[in-house]
């Protein structure tokens, strides 16, 4: 009778625990304008397994167009593991400023094809020469693999920068997500070697593994157990463990002072809200100059799932006006 009670209990209480979760989704839900809403919202598919996983990167492992105009090239770098794709155009002058585009996917899923648009839309609409990473992903590679990769882009466009026509001063860091913690990263492991890199553009970054941990964050699209998911595929341990790798973990770095310029982009509703707010605030108060733009009622990854709703074309409006703000206009933000 004893079993039965327990057992009994324990199922009340997961039902229970069950009918919270949906009380709060709806709830966050309510928030979201209108025009950004998706069926999805309401029944989120949380990555835990690699079973999931693979269902997972079948369906997002698409292949973006390129603009007209622009010229797109598979580059592979000798004696690294980093795949990269090139976009120019013939518009764009000499000594320009590059960009490297690092996707998002929680270190987990993604492919740069699937950018293909984004990364030649700024190579035609801000003359830069923009690279894309294809960098590796966990847990079959787990870190510094991926991140390894990111940052060999930027060798390369340093080693190179007179031949393909580039002001290596002039150089942009930029990612969604996963992708925007990469860029992080690289932009501390640039300041660290003396490698020159103007700016970074962070479009609500995955930052902090340490955020894993907490079950009241938003349960919007990227959820609580994704995020752990990932961590623990990236990092190979479980998040919050301690972490003594530099660059691992982009919010674990103690002193931020001397990082390149940075530009913050966040939703209220993100899982990652206030991991990047408290990033940009520690940016801010070591001397970096870094701008937060935050988006009311945006949940994670919205701008890709709800291109064409008015605020999401205004958030896509943001990054380049920022971009050709501080590249083409020579101002710091």
């Amino acid at each position: 009778m004893v079993g039965r009670a327990l057992a009994l209990a324990g199922a009340t209480a997961f039902v229970g625990a069950g009918a919270v979760r949906l009380r709060r989704r709806r709830l966050l839900i309510g928030q979201v304008p209108p025009q950004m809403r998706r069926a999805s919202l309401h029944v989120p598919m949380p990555i835990t397994n690699r079973v999931v996983l693979g269902q997972l990167r079948a369906r997002r492992q698409g292949v973006s167009y390129v603009l007209d105009g622009v010229t797109c090239q598979a580059v592979s770098l000798p004696g690294t593991e980093a795949t990269l794709w090139t976009y120019d155009h013939p518009g764009r002058g000499d000594a320009s400023g590059a960009l490297i585009w690092l996707h998002g996917g929680g270190f987990i899923s993604g492919n740069a094809a699937g950018s293909h648009d984004f990364c030649s839309q700024l190579a035609s609409d801000l003359g830069l020469f923009v690279v894309n990473v294809d960098y590796r992903l966990a847990p079959e590679h787990p870190f510094p693999a991926g991140f390894d990769d990111c940052f060999d882009a930027l060798l390369w466009i340093h080693a190179h920068a007179d031949e393909l026509g580039i002001n290596p001063d002039r150089i942009v860091v930029a990612g969604s997500s996963a992708g925007a913690g990469l860029a992080a990263a690289v932009a501390q492991r640039a300041h660290d070697e003396g490698l020159s890199l103007a700016f970074q553009l962070l479009v609500y970054p995955m930052l902090d593994d340490r955020s894993a941990l907490r079950p009241d964050l938003p349960l919007l699209t990227w959820s609580a157990a994704s995020n752990r998911y990932a961590w623990k595929s990236y990092l190979g341990h479980r998040p919050g463990a301690p972490e003594p790798r530099a660059y691992a973990v982009p919010a674990r770095r103690t002193s931020l002072r001397g990082l390149a310029t940075a530009w913050i982009g966040i939703g209220d509703l993100d899982l990652f809200h206030e991991e990047a707010l408290a990033y940009g605030d520690r940016l801010q108060a070591s001397g970096v100059a870094c701008e937060i733009y935050e988006v009311k009622g945006m949940y994670h990854g919205a701008d890709a799932a709800r291109p064409d709703a008015p605020q999401m074309r205004a958030f896509r409006a943001e990054i380049l006006r920022i971009l050709r703000t501080f590249l083409d206009q020579d101002q710091a933000i």
